[in-house]
């Protein structure tokens, strides 16, 4: 299935998204590309607010848009990294026997597959500032990715040892 069509998928049934996911063999590749496709988006969700932010407060936005750069395309992925190394951690503590490579798949895809309402999120904050419907967006978008987290996370196909 497409990218969209996997997107759209995993918010009524993440679980199944994932089962496709780890039929062939969870990949680091695919892993990467989904955590590098999820900060390309969110980097991009970015730009609205900056805009604002640099016409309201008469900075460069050239250094805002690099800050933002670094920030999501070079820590982000480690921070991400990170995550999935803790969340693997605490799956080897309760006996989980999920690969790294498979918690990673997991919470990549869960980034990317929310993203969209990272988008969202960044449309509104360029365009309202700090809002109510700004923190209701990103309230679902935290919910929603918790959600495919743990959904992606009890999925029982495929373990290795």
């Amino acid at each position: 299935m497409s990218l969209l069509g996997n997107i759209l998928k995993s918010y009524r049934r993440p679980r199944a998204v994932i089962a496709e996911f780890m039929d062939g063999g969870a990949r680091e590749d695919r892993a990467l590309g989904f955590l590098a496709g999820g900060c390309v988006i969110t980097f991009i969700a970015q730009w609205p607010p900056l805009a604002r932010q640099a016409y309201i407060e008469g900075q460069e936005l050239d250094m805002l848009m690099g800050a933002a750069l670094y920030g999501w395309i070079f820590l982000a992925p480690l921070l991400f990294y990170i995550l999935a190394g803790l969340v693997q951690f605490v799956g080897y503590l309760l006996g989980s026997k999920r690969s790294g490579v498979q918690t990673r798949t997991v919470i990549f895809w869960a980034f990317l597959a929310t993203a969209p309402l990272l988008l969202v999120v960044g449309v509104i904050e360029g365009f309202l500032g700090p809002s109510t419907a700004k923190t209701f967006v990103e309230v679902i978008w935290l919910a929603s990715f918790i959600w495919f987290v743990v959904a992606g996370l009890r999925f029982k196909g495929h373990q290795t040892g």
